[in-house]
């Protein structure tokens, strides 16, 4: 790496680290931090490889920041499919399987590539619908006799209200478990939490939960027993660091932290993913000793500090998922005068705008002892805003904060 590497070469000679620092993975500890922000900056001298053995580009969402370009050699691409074929595995799914991906393979996402290589790994047989379009979603899944969907869990809800609209009964299709994506289903005691029970209570179905990012390159998935996503140790050393980025204990929330392995385009020395997680050492009750990620809380450059009490958005989107009255919403944090957090949660329903406020903040007040501001505007103007980012998927979080 730091042969290669034009910004390790230079940040490991400035530590006066070498390669042999390096004897066990344990080392990997001396070794100074790596961020979004060196990356979006350096991006490029990351590299460790010509561009000539460069076989794909792929790209972050960009939703906590710009997106950053990563460059990765056909070895790489083996890692990926070696990558997804366990983590998919680990939820059970076989070559027999007929898997209906319902979220997109293209604009330089990475995961949608994991994906269709992971699967054509174990061998199972694949339906690229793409997202969107539940209509089309169901008719295949009767068609094809689909098993398993990998699915972002607020579509699958989109799904749902259309199969009620139009008679669709979903659990008489041949679906038998969901691998979502993207969105938390459960709490921190790996219970279901409020979008999670929405889904199983619509539909009896085994959801399972996975977590990656383009940066690791590496999944994290959940086992039938719903404990956690399993650590890869080969392809990723993984560490959970308080803010001053001492390690914590097992059940004890932290940032997480990643050192990619068998990575030759552009691997990453302690790099901190600012997601806050807790971490399990317990032996899971599928048999595996490996280490498992919690629910993720939030991201560290999302906290929010409103009115004395700390927050992360997925806070205020499992509140707002509880509320069966309001047909759309998003929110958003700006700085006020005084350069404090101001939340501002946007909603659309069917009661008056009054009573609807009143019941809003009265619930947020019973939930979280705050109530944010609530605006109330219409259903196509909200998802206008949602859609307006030009994201893999719709957002409900904007940080509109600036520093006073």
């Amino acid at each position: 790496m730091r042969l290669n590497s034009a910004y390790y070469e230079r940040i490991l000679t400035e530590y006066q680290l070498t390669e042999e620092s390096l004897v066990s993975i344990e080392d990997i500890r001396k070794f100074p931090f790596t961020t979004k922000a060196d990356i979006q900056t350096y991006n490029k001298e990351f590299l460790c490889q010509p561009l000539s053995r460069i076989t794909d580009i792929v790209s972050t969402s960009g939703t906590s920041g710009a997106p950053v370009s990563f460059y990765l050699t056909d070895n790489d691409l083996e890692r990926l499919a070696i990558n997804e074929s366990k983590s998919l595995s680990i939820a059970g799914i076989h070559r027999e399987d007929i898997v209906q991906l319902t979220t997109t393979s293209d604009r330089l996402f990475m995961a949608g590539i994991a994906y269709v290589l992971g699967l054509r790994k174990i061998g199972a047989s694949l339906l690229r619908v793409g997202p969107g379009l539940p209509d089309l979603q169901w008719k295949l899944i009767k068609e094809h006799q689909t098993t398993v969907l990998i699915a972002v869990p607020s579509f699958i809800l989109k799904m749902l209200e259309y199969a009620e609209k139009n008679q669709i009964d979903p659990s008489a299709t041949s679906v038998t478990k969901i691998i979502c994506i993207g969105e938390p289903i459960r709490n921190q005691d790996f219970s279901l939490n409020v979008l999670g029970q929405k889904i199983t209570d619509k539909w009896p179905i085994h959801l399972y939960s996975t977590y990656a990012s383009t940066e690791m390159a590496t999944a994290f998935t959940e086992c039938h027993a719903g404990k956690g996503g399993h650590h890869l140790p080969e392809l990723v050393f993984a560490e959970v660091v308080d803010q001053q980025d001492e390690p914590v204990p097992p059940g004890t929330s932290g940032e997480l932290v990643i050192t990619t392995l068998g990575i030759e385009g552009m691997p990453l020395l302690r790099f901190k993913t600012g997601d806050i997680c807790q971490y399990h050492l317990s032996l899971c009750e599928c048999g595996r000793t490996t280490l498992r990620l919690g629910p993720l809380q939030g991201r560290k450059n999302q906290m929010i500090k409103y009115k004395g009490t700390t927050l992360y958005p997925p806070a205020l989107t499992e509140l707002l998922h509880e509320l069966d009255y309001i047909s759309a919403y998003y929110s958003e944090v700006v700085t006020d005068e005084m350069g404090l957090d101001c939340i501002k949660i946007y909603v659309a329903g069917n009661e008056k705008d009054a009573d609807l406020i009143s019941r809003i903040k009265e619930h947020f007040q019973a939930r979280i002892r705050v109530t944010p501001d609530i605006l109330v505007t219409t259903t196509q103007e909200i998802n206008a805003i949602k859609m307006s980012f030009n994201f893999r998927k719709p957002v409900d979080f904007i940080d509109r904060r600036t520093t006073l």
